[in-house]
């Protein structure tokens, strides 16, 4: 056939094949079995702390309104990915049409994009809360936090946009095997017959520039927090003051260790990395930090704690 045919392939005609992991095809059943309960156990684990934060007022606090919407992140992004992901795993749905994986792959980059900024807002959250106590209710008032949210939503959608017209652009020569078990922009952009070194240049500078200087700012709070701490005489109320940014460390690390892991490996670490191991650490990647985020804030949160313990004791009464 004529390669000028394929060169003119219409991204609307192509539907791509995903692979799932590759080299484990034969695992694929057992692999199901524990991405399956901890993406059932995040829904509910999630679900279950919305319903919590928004019945209970007493947790109509900033810190709990920001963990409401990392938990409604968490809920869209592991929906976003597993059942496509458990399709494959149990009955061999690989098949996947061109304007699905790319509305698949805004969702994932766009909630990423969005999570990351949640996390530098509960980082300011606790920022305000141990260096100006005595202004925390009058700087975080609903009216901010909403604010904070609407721009966590609009800053995402601008940035992860591009990533539909730079896949869109391409020209695609008839490739339609993605060695993965959902859709991400290089996934699809490796596969055109096009130069994809934009692709590879935006997607480098959101990393950088929009999730690397989260991670900045983060830092920067939590240095300022540690001086504050440090200040404190009593050892007592030093303690108390980091217990309350102990949960927000654990979910910073569990999302963006896995996240740079599986960037960097996915552009850089083709020789020296199996494919198979950064598959399967970005296939975990997306159900593992919604599992444990709200078993993290419920051990290690006192209020969520006492909120959860009454309202089983309310209904084993009722009962």
């Amino acid at each position: 056939m004529d390669s000028s045919l394929y060169n003119h392939t219409s991204p609307q005609d192509v539907w791509y094949v995903l692979t799932g992991i590759p080299g484990l095809e034969d695992l694929h059943t057992w692999i199901s079995i524990p991405i399956c309960s901890m993406y059932i156990v995040a829904v509910v684990g999630n679900l279950f702390l919305l319903f919590l934060i928004i019945t209970e007022r007493s947790l109509h606090e900033p810190m709990y309104l920001f963990l409401s919407m990392l938990a409604l992140a968490d809920i869209l992004l592991s929906t976003a990915t597993a059942p496509k992901m458990l399709a494959i795993f149990w009955f061999h749905s690989t098949d996947i049409s061109f304007g699905s994986c790319v509305a698949q792959m805004f969702f994932i980059h766009f909630i990423f994009v969005a999570e990351s900024a949640i996390l530098l807002a509960m980082a300011f959250d606790r920022y305000v809360a141990i260096c100006y106590p005595l202004r925390y209710t009058t700087v975080l008032t609903s009216s901010v936090i909403g604010k904070i949210g609407i721009a966590a939503m609009v800053r995402s959608f601008f940035i992860c946009c591009p990533f539909i017209f730079l896949v869109y652009r391409l020209l695609y020569c008839g490739k339609n095997i993605i060695p993965h078990s959902y859709c991400e922009h290089m996934g699809i952009a490796r596969l055109a017959c096009d130069n994809i070194n934009v692709n590879i240049i935006y997607g480098l500078t959101v990393a950088l520039l929009s999730t690397g200087m989260d991670i900045v700012f983060i830092i920067m709070s939590y240095i300022m927090i540690l001086c504050t701490v440090f200040q404190i005489p009593s050892w007592a109320a030093r303690f108390k003051a980091l217990n309350t940014c102990g949960s927000h460390i654990c979910v910073i690390l569990m999302f963006y260790t896995p996240a740079f892991f599986s960037f960097f490996a996915h552009r850089f670490g083709g020789k020296t990395i199996p494919r198979h191991i950064h598959i399967l650490v970005a296939n975990l990647y997306v159900v593992v930090p919604p599992m444990l985020n709200p078993i993290i804030y419920g051990v290690k949160t006192k209020q969520i704690q006492e909120q959860v313990v009454l309202l089983f004791s309310s209904m084993s009464t009722c009962c």
